[in-house]
């Protein structure tokens, strides 16, 4: 048997996970959708989403890992076992297991987004690079900057191969001296220049304005689709439906408690959100432009301004590594949750099953990367991203959260959480009622089945 390693220790973990989740959707996502939704009243919506749909099922993830120490799909298999026929159905008099396959949906989901996740995270390499040499010339010539990258496959092709050069190089060195070791140093440092550049946009003119557009709730200025957009975003935030807290959990020693680390690792990634917001807004009220700029904010608004401001080469530099070590963290986690499986039910070696499934990988993003490549009129960026985002990660969230309230006995939840009898019967009702009819709302909503 290959052995599956563990965290040298419980900030190890936190940070990993953390990690996991903190991502472009915290500082590319986050703002851009908050723009568009009138920002305090949006905010506040969200936290209310990730109280009741993104951590309920953060500490299912991490307690079907802990409870195993299995991949995904070990995992779910595990518990179907367990539940003695709760989830098994009979065809042709043999018993089968469906279940199981959840895990490997977010096998899938893992290898799908990680596919088209390291070409976007390849455009912030880009721009880093064009932030040594500064964003020059007029507005519209620093705009087209972004066209040419996205139409151009062989820059897309090498920012690829870089970044999944690195993700391959840090999964192959095991979990506590390569996941762990590199978490330890990204996180510090893109929590460093992330304050850092918040502080610095808050002396800016619009800095204020920014603080009372993120935190004064005008709900006036939120509509159906903005607590639809935050609702969803509650649950993708969080690295969920995909596997990768099951992994990590799965690395978990005994003496690690699931609700509090849930819990940090959700406010963690609220906070780096929040903060990625005030600091993007401060910018972009400073200068004139409209919070609603969309998902060009990043790469179209931001580098005008950057070409504008004083020190804005600086700035620039520290805003697009700080988007690669966000990237970078979370593309790690996605190509765990892929090698995992086949180091613990293939009995792989870490080293043969990270080459393999990196290389697969890298190769599947080609098609991401080479934007003249269709595939049902759409790019097969927007496909991989469509299917996953629409249906595999909610769906898989779903039954991962149904698994969890029908399946497993209240006694062994109970003693594994270490809730209060009260609490616990709060916990079960949001998990067995208000969890599944969110997030089948947010199923049948992106399948454009039911409209608000």
């Amino acid at each position: 048997m290959v052995s599956r390693g563990n965290w040298g220790g419980r900030l190890g973990f936190i940070l990993a996970a953390a990690g996991s989740a903190i991502g472009l959707g915290n500082i590319w996502k986050f703002p851009y959708i908050t723009g568009i939704h009138g920002g305090g009243a949006f905010v506040l919506v969200y936290l209310v989403c990730i109280l009741i749909v993104g951590l309920p099922i953060m500490m299912a993830e991490i307690y079907f890992g802990k409870m195993t120490q299995k991949s995904p799909v070990g995992a779910f298999e595990h518990f179907e076992t367990e539940s003695k026929g709760f989830f098994h159905y009979h065809r042709a008099g043999k018993a089968m297991k469906p279940f199981y396959l959840v895990g490997w949906l977010g096998v899938i989901s893992a290898i799908l987004v990680l596919s088209f996740y390291s070409v976007v995270a390849g455009w912030a390499w880009h721009y880093l690079y064009l932030s040594f040499s500064g964003f020059s010339g007029t507005d519209a010539e620093v705009t087209s900057l972004f066209g040419k990258l996205y139409v151009n496959p062989y820059l897309q092709l090498g920012w690829h191969t870089l970044m999944m050069g690195i993700t391959v190089w840090i999964i192959s060195k095991g979990v506590s001296k390569g996941i762990e070791k590199a978490s330890k140093i990204l996180m510090p440092i893109l929590f460093i220049i992330l304050l850092g550049l918040m502080f610095y946009a808050l002396t800016l003119s619009g800095g204020m304005k920014a603080v009372k557009f993120m935190f004064y709730p005008d709900f006036s200025k939120i509509d159906a689709e903005g607590i639809i957009q935050a609702l969803g975003h509650s649950f993708f935030t969080l690295s969920l439906g995909m596997g990768a807290m099951i992994t990590y959990g799965s690395y978990l020693k005994e003496d690690v408690n699931i609700v509090k680390s849930s819990i940090i690792i959700s406010i963690l990634d609220t906070i780096i959100a929040l903060v990625a917001g005030v600091m993007i807004f401060s910018i972009v009220f400073s200068y004139g432009l409209k919070a609603a700029s969309g998902p060009s904010l990043i790469f179209k608004t931001l580098p005008v301004i950057f070409a504008k401001m004083p020190g804005g080469q600086i700035v620039a530099i520290l805003f697009f590594i700080l988007l690669i070590f966000a990237a970078l963290t979370s593309a790690i986690s996605l190509l765990e949750v892929a090698v995992s499986y086949f180091v613990d039910e293939k009995n792989w070696t870490r080293k043969k099953a990270t080459i393999i499934l990196g290389f697969f990988i890298y190769l599947l993003g080609i098609l991401s990367a080479v934007s003249s490549l269709k595939i049902m009129n759409e790019s097969y960026l927007d496909f991989f991203d469509n299917i996953t985002t629409k249906y595999f990660l909610p769906v898989g969230g779903l039954l991962t959260i149904l698994v969890f309230a029908y399946g497993i006995d209240h006694k062994s939840k109970m003693e594994e959480l270490g809730f209060k009898s009260w609490v616990y019967f709060l916990f079960n009702w949001t998990i067995r009622i208000i969890t599944p009819a969110l997030l089948i709302f947010i199923i049948l909503n992106k399948m454009g089945l039911f409209k608000i």
